[in-house]
């Protein structure tokens, strides 16, 4: 197994996505587009910086000029004047042994091309100045167009927008980027075992956990949630429900029901939808067998098991790729991964794919990290809350031994 293959979608899953397509673009103002991916290159209009600038207070100079000085032989340059932050420089321009006073941030005057640090400079009279080091030229200076030209491109498509992106681009005066618009994500959970988390459950019934988790992967993944709530194990009823989530998402997430049992409709529903057709119902992963989609156009319906454990590791798996296939990203998990050492032997079956939640625990002396399976079963909860991440076992591997170098997927 390597590491490309870590951040791949299960086998059943990849020919399916590019069915989809990524959303159409959308712009928003820069004060909004943290995390958003870009739908277009961006394009310097400016040079940036607009001008050469000072990176210390000190003497503009023209590098030729200090050659040669010393501590004990300094070289004395005659100080015509002061440019202070925000002000312009091209009033003054040096002549051999000529220098100025500057800020750091200061334009420089024209013909210098370096500065001297106040720290290697004497000053014995405003006139005066005594160079204690030669500097080359550009010290301690930023060259007018050094970050960026007009007609450069400056950010790529399909990049996701981090804090000093948005840095780059407001120096450069862009207010607006052009996006892909972030997936609509239907969320609802079926079974006539649930009740809402705020509610004490009576015998019999369990609360709705899935929900919750759902909302927040969906939000992590760049999607923006809209939960739906819960649904009784009726066709009729869950046809409606789905049917009418479909008319405002993008994407449809509902878990429970995707198995084959009496009451498991889930694939029945999504068989029924108008223009809806199942692609993949049942896959050869663990956890996350009976985990089921569908299409209706460019929109992705899901089932994913209802058990807690199962419909976390099935959303990691399934959902997220094509979230960010939706959004320019490419249909990867897009998970940061960390390599370990197996503390066991972990055994697996071949012709299935496994995702073992695993913790990582820290080794002395540069040594990577031990890596350790955590047991649980598909409905237990605190499992979830120990492991750090997943463990992916290829379809063709029949287990990994004890001392195994290997990628964990840590989790969002």
């Amino acid at each position: 197994m390597n590491d490309t293959y870590a951040q791949l979608p299960p086998v059943e899953f990849m020919g399916h996505f590019a069915e989809f397509a990524p959303l159409t673009a959308e712009t928003i103002p820069l004060v909004q587009a943290r995390g958003r991916v870009l739908a277009e290159p961006l394009v310097s209009g400016e040079t940036l910086p607009p001008f050469s600038r000072s990176l210390m207070d000190g003497y503009a100079v023209r590098a030729a000029d200090t050659r040669g000085a010393s501590a004990s032989n300094p070289v004395r340059l005659a100080v015509i004047g002061e440019i202070v932050t925000g002000s312009s420089g091209q009033a003054l321009t040096l002549a051999p042994g000529q220098a100025v006073r500057i800020s750091t941030g200061g334009e420089l005057p024209q013909e210098a091309d370096a500065v001297v640090m106040i720290e290697q400079t004497n000053s014995p009279d405003r006139q005066t100045v005594a160079v204690c080091r030669p500097v080359a030229p550009a010290e301690n200076v930023t060259g007018a167009g050094e970050d960026c030209r007009p007609g450069t491109v400056v950010l790529e498509a399909n990049r996701r927008l981090r804090p000093q992106d948005l840095g780059l681009l407001a120096s450069l005066g862009i207010g607006s980027v052009p996006v892909h618009r972030q997936p609509r994500v239907a969320i609802l959970s079926t079974g006539d075992e649930l009740v809402p988390p705020e509610q004490t459950p009576p015998p019999g019934k369990v609360r709705n956990v899935n929900s919750t988790t759902l909302t927040a992967l969906v939000e992590e993944a760049g999607g923006l949630p809209l939960p739906g709530g819960i649904c009784p194990d009726d066709f009729d009823r869950l046809l409606a429900r789905c049917t009418e989530a479909l008319a405002r998402a993008d994407v449809l997430l509902l878990t429970g029901g995707s198995s084959m049992g009496k009451r498991d409709f889930t694939g029945r529903v999504f068989a029924a939808i108008p223009g809806a057709e199942v692609l993949v119902h049942g896959v050869s992963v663990r956890p996350g067998k009976p985990t089921i989609l569908a299409r209706q156009g460019n929109k992705a319906l899901f089932g994913l098991p209802g058990h807690a454990a199962s419909a976390l590791i099935g959303f990691i798996c399934f959902v997220r790729p094509l979230l960010r296939h939706y959004t320019g990203l490419g249909a990867t998990l897009g998970l940061p991964a960390v390599r370990a050492i197996l503390g066991q032997s972990l055994s697996s079956a071949i012709g299935r794919e496994d995702y073992v939640r695993v913790r990582l625990e820290p080794q002395a002396n540069g040594m990577l990290p031990l890596v350790l399976p955590v047991p649980g079963k598909p409905g237990l909860l605190s499992p979830l809350v120990r492991a750090d991440g997943l463990l992916p076992i290829g379809r063709d591997i029949a287990g990994l031994d004890q001392g195994t170098e290997a990628t964990v997927l840590l989790f969002p």
